[in-house]
């Protein structure tokens, strides 16, 4: 099992697709020249970056060769490219970036607040630097998991793997306003609706269970983890009845914000 699957992470991809809406329908940029997505997965939300300023030079980057092929095979307008993104903070040229977006991609990143500095020195004066990362690490799609794997035979196997993480928005409101931007920051909650069966599971199987599975796959473990894992998700999220007795699953899912634009120098 590779570590990130582009048909899988697109199950569920209109629910997926809501905080990005959301965060860029609040980036104010007019004509901008350059427009680079971090973490940009398979392309299907760089689409709509490119749809909205069809005038620029939009940019996909993304550390999974496997969601590049699959974006550069389904999205076109687009430069996308493999790239890690702390090599790319590190490289890129100061000022070059009129529009910097980075969607549910931070929270992956050991220490991402130190990289902040690093990212807006690529935002040019005027420039807007706008991303989300998931605020939900407390639920029980996330603490059984971790409980699970820290449990035998399981534990030897995944207990070198880093946990994702993100901060309250007031914490990236503080940092970006030291380098010189205006900020709003706020978070959101939304409630999603899930069909289909072990539909907590399956959502988790496309973004936070990937690194957990391929370690246990190689070790010939992810099956009966899986097994109980779906288990426990299911008496967390119990199976609600609609008024004509469909059943339905709801996964909240708390966000976080993030859009900035840099004061003239």
């Amino acid at each position: 099992m590779t570590a990130w699957d582009p048909e899988r992470y697109l199950t569920y991809s209109e629910e997926r697709a809501r905080p990005f809406v959301d965060l860029l329908r609040r980036v104010g940029a007019d004509r901008p020249k350059t427009v680079v997505d971090l973490g940009c997965g398979p392309g299907n939300l760089t689409a709509l970056v490119a749809e909205r300023w069809p005038q620029a030079r939009v940019v996909g980057l993304d550390s999974s060769s496997a969601m590049i092929d699959k974006a550069r095979a389904s999205v076109d307008g687009v430069d996308f490219a493999v790239a890690d993104l702390r090599d790319w903070a590190d490289s890129a040229a100061p000022g070059s970036v009129d529009v910097l977006l980075s969607n549910a991609t931070l929270q992956w990143v050991p220490g991402h607040l130190d990289l902040l500095p690093a990212l807006s020195r690529a935002v040019s004066d005027r420039g807007w630097l706008a991303f989300q990362v998931p605020g939900n690490f407390d639920e029980p799609s996330h603490r059984l998991r971790e409980e699970l794997a820290a449990e035998a035979p399981y534990a030897d196997h995944t207990r070198h793997l880093g946990a994702p993480g993100s901060h309250d928005p007031a914490v990236y409101l503080d940092a970006l306003v030291k380098e010189g931007f205006e900020v709003d920051a706020w978070e959101t909650t939304y409630l999603h609706v899930l069909t289909g069966e072990d539909p907590v599971f399956t959502w988790i199987a496309g973004t936070s269970l990937r690194p957990t599975a391929a370690v246990l796959e190689e070790a010939g473990l992810f099956e009966s983890f899986a097994e109980e894992l779906r288990n426990r998700l299911a008496q967390a999220y119990p199976v609600r009845d609609d008024s004509v007795g469909n059943g339905f699953v709801l996964l909240p899912f708390r966000r976080v914000f993030v859009v900035a634009r840099r004061l003239e120098a």
